[in-house]
């Protein structure tokens, strides 16, 4: 597709990665000294949708078995987002409680999913295997965003119970 060579996409690609996760540890631990809300949850998983048009190009088409890998694998994912993600209420107003271990989980997530693309890189075309990222990465953000958004209305609820 590109006259860039692989290695080097793979490379500009991981170095993307990792910037972008410590983008999320940065903007994680900001958002947790603000009150939380709906539009504050539910705006990633929204906006990141935005970027399954690149299955639109045949280049990041994924076939049905490794997008029922790439699923799988960000559902077991997401089961650790969604532990490690509390809320609490402070000031009468609902918070994202700081968790240490989520910076060692996004970590450790990124240094996982890191040496698996370097790894799967010789076995699948670099679109096919950014395309199972992506669909990795969604499967894991997704049901995490759903869950925290049902824990913010129970407390939100509880919160009102409280005022009335």
């Amino acid at each position: 597709m590109s006259s860039i060579p692989s290695q080097y996409m793979l490379i500009a690609s991981t170095v993307g990665v990792v910037f972008m996760g410590i983008m999320m540890m940065i903007v994680r631990a900001k958002s947790a000294k603000k009150p939380a809300s709906v539009k504050k949850i539910i705006i990633p998983p929204i906006a990141m949708s935005t970027g399954a048009c690149m299955f639109f190009n045949e280049y990041f088409q994924v076939p049905w078995p490794q997008v029922f890998e790439a699923v799988t694998a960000g559902l077991i994912c997401s089961t650790v987002l969604i532990a490690t993600s509390k809320f609490q209420i402070v000031d009468d107003k609902v918070y994202l409680k700081p968790s240490k271990a989520f910076f060692f989980i996004l970590a450790g997530l990124l240094i996982v999913r890191t040496v698996v693309k370097v790894y799967l890189s010789g076995t699948f075309d670099l679109g096919e295997l950014g395309g199972m990222f992506f669909i990795l990465a969604f499967s894991m953000i997704a049901p995490w965003r759903v869950a925290m958004l049902i824990r913010f209305k129970k407390l939100e609820k509880q919160l009102h119970l409280q005022q009335d």
